[in-house]
């Protein structure tokens, strides 16, 4: 997210023939406003921050599913999961009914929330209100659990990733404010669920607190907003230009909570890419059938080019 702003121009065209001197004079570029041109700037720059984190989703380097109650861990070949990075033994990771518990091999040293682990501590997964994340290698790695419908992973991030470190950029169209939208927010009885396809092909059954509705080029379009009612919402879509300029598994909007007119503001210059786009170690959500978009929504993040790797001496 290196951020250029784009202005929305318009194209001169220069009038031939005899009507006169103003006949030859190309047409004024359209004005964008400062303040909207501020705001989507400031917006693109907290997005390349946040995925160029140490911790962002441009660190992973690797997931790893939990098929037993117990794993070894680390990157060496003796261990039954072998991570890319890390101590060659790191420890053991077990399972007990529904807890996971995680014990350092002796004399590696591991930190959670600053503290050295020194014997067998809860994992707590990303459905917790406290997940546990486990820092290694100088607090540059970390190790999670996500827990995904019936399913554990270890997720392992690290400061050094390939993905983080050989970034190249990302391009957007240029910012316009046509497709900054007031839409209508249209609530769904409540505890009502959309069913939502991962990457990796697994349904969850999400909340949908309602769908929001706006007009363009004519029409009425509707997308279905997945979060609880009272709270942030998020849209997963897919347009025409997906997989033809942009990323082809859809791509994501975040909305504030509908005010009291039931109104929120869809603005597709903010529309940005899935974790997946940048890492194959990532479980995004796809599109659901409802919100593929029958037009082209030429607003917002591109397909992310990867840098091209060099090949081996």
């Amino acid at each position: 997210m290196k951020y250029l702003l784009g202005g929305a121009a318009l194209i001169a065209v220069m009038l031939l023939g005899g009507c006169g001197d103003d006949a030859n004079k190309a047409k004024p570029a359209a004005q964008v406003d400062p303040s909207f041109a501020r705001d989507n700037g400031l917006w693109r720059e907290q997005r390349l921050t946040e995925l160029l984190a140490t911790d962002g989703w441009t660190s992973l380097v690797g997931l790893h599913w939990l098929d037993l109650k117990a794993h070894y861990i680390g990157s060496g070949s003796t261990s039954g999961i072998r991570l890319a990075v890390g101590p060659p033994r790191m420890g053991l990771v077990t399972r007990e009914g529904k807890s996971w518990f995680f014990a350092p091999e002796p004399g590696v040293s591991v930190k959670v929330d600053g503290q050295v682990v020194k014997g067998r501590i809860p994992l707590h997964s990303d459905h917790a209100e406290t997940p546990t994340v486990i820092h290694f290698d100088d607090d540059k790695g970390s190790l999670s659990l996500i827990e995904r419908g019936p399913r554990f992973g270890l997720r392992v991030k690290h400061a050094d990733a390939p993905a983080r470190a050989q970034f190249s950029h990302l391009d957007y169209w240029p910012a316009d404010p046509s497709w900054r939208i007031t839409a209508r927010f249209v609530p769904n009885d409540v505890n009502k669920t959309l069913p939502i396809v991962d990457i990796t092909g697994l349904t969850t059954e999400l909340a949908n607190a309602g769908a929001i509705e706006f007009e363009r080029d004519g029409r009425t379009w509707r997308l279905e907003a997945l979060g609880d009612a009272g709270r942030p919402l998020q849209v997963i879509f897919a347009d025409r230009t997906s997989g033809r300029g942009s990323y082809a598994a859809g791509r994501y909007i975040d909305l504030d909570v509908p005010n009291g007119k039931s109104e929120v503001v869809i603005d597709f210059n903010r529309a940005y890419n899935p974790p997946c786009a940048f890492t194959a170690f990532a479980t995004c959500p796809l599109p659901p059938p409802e919100n593929r978009l029958d037009m082209a929504v030429e607003a917002g993040e591109k397909a992310y080019a990867k840098p091209k790797q060099e090949p081996a001496a």
